[in-house]
């Protein structure tokens, strides 16, 4: 039997079961194997992992008023809200009775920098739509005084109305944050860390736009609405080579992984034109939510159609591991030790797509447990 350690948590109306250490029981295909690190009964979307090995997860508020936004996964199996109850406060309910400035609105995505920081991408656009006014930011936390460092926030010409900031890379030397915006016109917002000043990049250019001719499917069937809306998303996946050189991106609803350099992005007195003429295509994928960089320059790609993660290194494409459990890979993180940490956001499995199913979702968080540190694939095909 599978041996599972359980601890609820009541955090108002919260109630999260954590199953730590669960080994995997169904078949996995590829050259690992998944381990259960979580289970949360509200839709997880973003994992960091920091430097000394403490777990952080988020909530967005897209089909709930949900009751946490961010969260350290503690070693006894028990979800703290973090840094406090406080920031963790603002419901939609109570929209006019809290400061969208100093609560999480609408969290997306939670980012471990290398300095002992803690940063949060709130979009601030609950059920991804309109704006809460003020609520747009970026929000660093001192993990070692598990405290509210700094507030970065970001105005209309950062975040405009149908804006949705969605993930975060922050180069080696601390000075730039790099996010993408999936929303209606898509983006790159390049943040100076120094005077808090951001600046919107290739605003509704190709490289940040979802691809028409694309189609997002889901057991082989197109992934629709009721009404036949399919998935559309911007400007999602993104990833910081390990130098900080290069910053990879691409749309969710795409197959065209795109790079550039970060010092054209760092430069504010190159024109948008000039600033495209720089982006380069790097391949033709499939659809993902995340992207990730390991220490060793390999490629983590979540193949959202596959319930897979696959590894691109080269000119090669490797299956690392595919299991029915793994439901819309969302987030990659990677712990001290080297260990990649996903979640499975269930976006497939959201109201969104399947009314019956109601506001609340089950999802999980994951770690990828390989048979040798070396052994990066499973089934190898050549990228394209």
């Amino acid at each position: 039997m599978r041996k599972l350690v359980r601890t609820t948590l009541l955090l108002g109306t919260l109630l999260t079961t954590t199953a730590f250490a669960q080994e995997t029981a169904a078949p996995t295909q590829g050259a690992a194997n998944l381990q259960q690190v979580a289970a949360f009964q509200h839709q997880v979307t973003g994992v960091t992992v920091a430097r000394d090995g403490r777990i952080f997860v988020n909530f967005p508020r897209w089909t709930e008023d949900a009751p946490i936004s961010v969260a350290e996964v503690m070693r006894d199996g028990q979800i703290k809200a973090y840094p406090d109850d406080e920031w963790n406060a603002w419901r939609n309910a109570r929209k006019n009775e809290l400061s969208a400035g100093d609560h999480f609105v609408c969290v997306q995505s939670v980012v471990a920098d290398a300095n002992g920081g803690l940063w949060i991408v709130d979009a601030a656009a609950p059920a991804t739509a309109h704006i809460v006014q003020g609520g747009p930011k970026l929000v660093k936390i001192d993990l070692r005084t598990n405290k509210v460092a700094r507030v970065i926030r970001f105005d209309e010409t950062a975040a405009p109305e149908a804006s949705y900031l969605n993930d975060v890379r922050f180069s080696p030397d601390g000075l730039h944050a790099y996010l993408t915006d999936s929303g209606a016109k898509g983006a790159l917002v390049v943040v100076d860390l120094q005077s808090g000043k951001a600046r919107r990049v290739l605003d509704g250019r190709k490289s940040v736009q979802p691809e028409k001719d694309v189609v997002v499917k889901i057991d082989g069937q197109p992934l629709r609405r009721p009404d036949g809306r399919g998935v559309e998303f911007a400007a999602d996946s993104i990833a910081l080579s390990p130098d900080g050189k290069t910053l990879y991106w691409k749309a969710l609803t795409g197959k065209s992984l795109y790079r550039i350099d970060t010092d054209t992005l760092n430069n504010a007195r190159l024109s948008e034109k000039e600033v495209e003429a720089r982006v380069g295509h790097v391949a033709d994928l499939e659809p993902t939510d995340g992207l990730w960089i390991d220490a060793r320059g390999r490629l983590y790609l979540s193949a959202i159609e596959q319930d897979a993660v696959k590894v691109r290194e080269g000119d090669r494409i490797t299956t690392l591991v595919q299991d029915k459990r793994l439901r819309w890979p969302d987030t990659f993180s990677e712990g001290p030790d080297g260990t990649i940490y996903v979640t499975s956001s269930h976006i497939q499995d959201m109201n969104w797509y399947k009314p019956e199913n109601g506001p609340r979702l089950e999802t999980q968080l994951w770690r990828i447990q390989r048979a040798r540190e070396d052994d990066a694939t499973g089934t190898t095909k050549p990228a394209r």
